[in-house]
């Protein structure tokens, strides 16, 4: 792509030059004057800051440490309000900020140049439930068993300063500053140089859709939100009315910023359909520009990539060709297919899906709506992918969303059979998109993982928990059971990984059949081959479904058995030797295998191959 004329808006922030003086820029066109309190040595000063063109403000001292508290007094408030641009926070969403300098971390990861986007097999975590610490540090010593599993990358929700010390992380209102309960900007730096030494890349889920309601300063500075737009979680920011040039920056900035500071290998865009912008050039489209070309600079891979329920394939074509250019978006149909066949749930929008021609679709065209009448949306939904490469789609069987935003949380394990719940693994991993794990699912993890924030203003924790309860009050009556409290520390709690599977147990057997695909996806040519998938349903009447996968002369051919009955198969022998079953008792089954195969048992899927393809570490 081609670099972008630059905004005519400044970067924001306490920011350090090359000469070690640090300048304390922001832009607030609705004050008259801003004062810079800082605290050298324990002293509380003020300083008038300087008004500069465009509404903003800055004020530059030379010999300013790291560490150094700071703040802003507005006007005439005597309240001292934290930097919404800062860097570090170290005491929280409402206290004064502190001065970083990224640059002096001292990196090892010189020899790192990323990930390609067809090696990307992703592991979304949340720092604060994957290990008892909770910390980025405690990530590090876990990092060898994602290895040996097969993952390349992980994904970190959101770390963004958020209110409190529990939070999902979509609720963050500085965006730039990293987590001070996670290990804080330093902590975050280690974990991914220590990634980086052991050959896994880092994304980061970043959120510019909307900012949290407490701790969000924001509106003070300027036109930051706009009310022409509405979210569900309040106003939309700002990004193409008047004075949204700045607003423009202020994202494109933190976008870069991961990448550059942090050597981030991946953004995740979270839910770009309520990002509203009706420029001529789209935010969207702007990022990734800038953030590619900051990547160039850096010498490194970086993947941007947006999550949306839109089906809508503009998001990854070419600027060329109308689209906005992005390098990947996820894609929800392939989890709802699975799902809903699976575990026979038809409530919300599940409602349209449950057929198995759907999963049919889904592993052939990626979209199971693509331009049809969809029931849910009551409208023509999605459209047609074409020949765009597979590897541009991300899909999974179960993420923070699909888990979380189900009233008690439970994860795919509680839902299903161990045999429906492998062969669901198997078409994940044998499917042609990019998979997506969530966390602990490679073992069958069955804490759940619920909704968790601890705000600190009590009107709003009693807001939350009683939007939380009406919302789903039908199911706690039908249940029986009342709705996790999302602020009470037992319910976050309740969400860590027991990180737990003992030798010989389902557990371990379920994780080696997650790590033999995985490995096989980066070895075996007709999976590495992304763009030849071929399936359909087997005779008619039966629940059978065929998954060739690779050039016709040479396939992995699948056969799924998608009911709970036994399926016969000795009248359609695939032509190759059966290499690998789900129900095998490595994996947890009860198959002897190899051998003879004349049927397959309730959700098993069985391989067909080179003997080769499939081997285990």
């Amino acid at each position: 792509m081609q670099p972008l004329p630059p905004l005519k808006a400044r970067p924001q922030g306490a920011l350090r030059h090359d000469d070690g003086s640090v300048v304390w820029r922001i832009w607030a066109p609705r004050q008259e004057s801003i004062r810079l309190v800082t605290w050298p040595e324990g002293k509380r000063t003020e300083t008038e800051m300087q008004r500069e063109a465009g509404g903003y403000f800055s004020y530059t001292a030379a010999e300013v440490p790291d560490g150094l508290r700071y703040a802003f007094r507005l006007g005439e408030y005597s309240q001292e309000i934290p930097d919404p641009t800062s860097r570090h926070q170290p005491d929280g969403v409402h206290r004064p900020s502190a001065v970083l300098t990224p640059s002096r971390f001292s990196w090892t990861d010189s020899h790192w140049a990323g990930i390609t986007q067809d090696r990307l097999a992703i592991y979304e975590l949340h720092v604060g439930a994957f290990t008892p610490e909770g910390t980025f540090a405690a990530i590090i010593p876990r990092l060898p068993e994602l290895v040996d599993l097969g993952i390349t990358a992980i994904e970190l929700m959101p770390v963004a300063q958020f209110p409190g010390d529990r939070n999902w992380g979509y609720d963050g209102v500085h965006p730039y500053a990293v987590q001070n309960t996670y290990g804080g900007p330093a902590g975050l730096m280690q974990l991914v140089d220590a990634a980086h030494a052991a050959g896994i890349a880092v994304l980061l889920d970043v959120v510019y859709n909307h900012l949290g309601p407490e701790g969000n300063y924001l509106g003070m500075f300027g036109p930051y939100f706009t009310p022409r737009y509405s979210t569900p979680w309040g106003e939309a920011l700002n990004y193409d009315g008047p004075d949204s040039d700045p607003v423009r920056r202020f994202v494109i900035d933190n976008a870069c910023q991961w990448i550059r500071d942090f050597h981030i290998d991946g953004l995740r865009l979270d839910a770009v359909q309520t990002i509203y912008d009706h420029s001529a050039l789209h935010l969207l489209t702007e990022i990734q520009v800038e953030v590619q070309e900051t990547a160039r600079q850096v010498d490194r891979s970086v993947v941007v990539i947006a999550e949306t329920n839109q089906n809508d394939v503009r998001l990854v074509n070419p600027r060329e060709q109308g689209g906005y250019g992005l390098s990947g978006v996820w894609c929800d149909d392939f989890h709802h297919s699975v799902h809903a066949l699976l575990t026979g749930e038809r409530e919300g929008y599940y409602v349209e899906f449950g057929e198995p021609q759907q999963l049919v679709k889904a592993l052939n065209d990626v979209h199971v709506f693509d331009g049809c009448y969809s029931p849910f949306h009551r409208r023509r939904h999605g459209s047609v992918i074409g020949d765009t490469p597979r590897e541009r789609f991300v899909v999974s069987i179960q993420n923070h969303d699909q888990i979380g935003n189900r009233a008690f949380g439970e994860r795919l394990n509680s839902l299903l059979s161990p045999e429906a719940r492998r062969l669901a693994t198997a078409l994940l991993l044998l499917a042609p998109q990019t998979p997506l794990l969530f966390m602990g699912e490679e073992y069958g993890e069955r804490h759940p993982f619920p909704f968790f924030c601890s705000f600190l203003d009590p009107n709003l924790v009693e807001a939350v928990r009683t939007g939380r309860r009406r919302e789903f009050a039908e199911l706690a009556f039908r249940w029986g059971e009342e709705i996790p409290d999302p602020h009470l520390t037992d319910t976050f709690e309740s969400a860590r990984l027991t990180w737990n599977w003992p030798a010989d147990s389902p557990a371990a057997g379920l994780r080696r059949l997650y790590q033999v695909l995985l490995r096989a996806r980066q070895a075996a040519p007709p999976l590495i081959d992304r763009q030849s998938t071929r399936a359909r349903l087997g005779q008619p009447g039966e629940p059978g479904l065929l998954l060739e996968r690779g050039a016709a002369e040479a396939p992995l051919i699948a056969w799924a058995n998608l009911a709970e009955d036994t399926l016969d198969i000795s009248l359609s022998p695939p032509g190759k030797p059966a290499i690998l079953s789900t129900s095998e008792r490595r994996f947890g089954g009860s198959r002897q295998f190899p051998g003879e195969l004349t049927e397959l048992s309730p959700y098993e899927l069985v391989i067909f191959g080179e003997p080769g393809w499939f081997e285990e570490a």
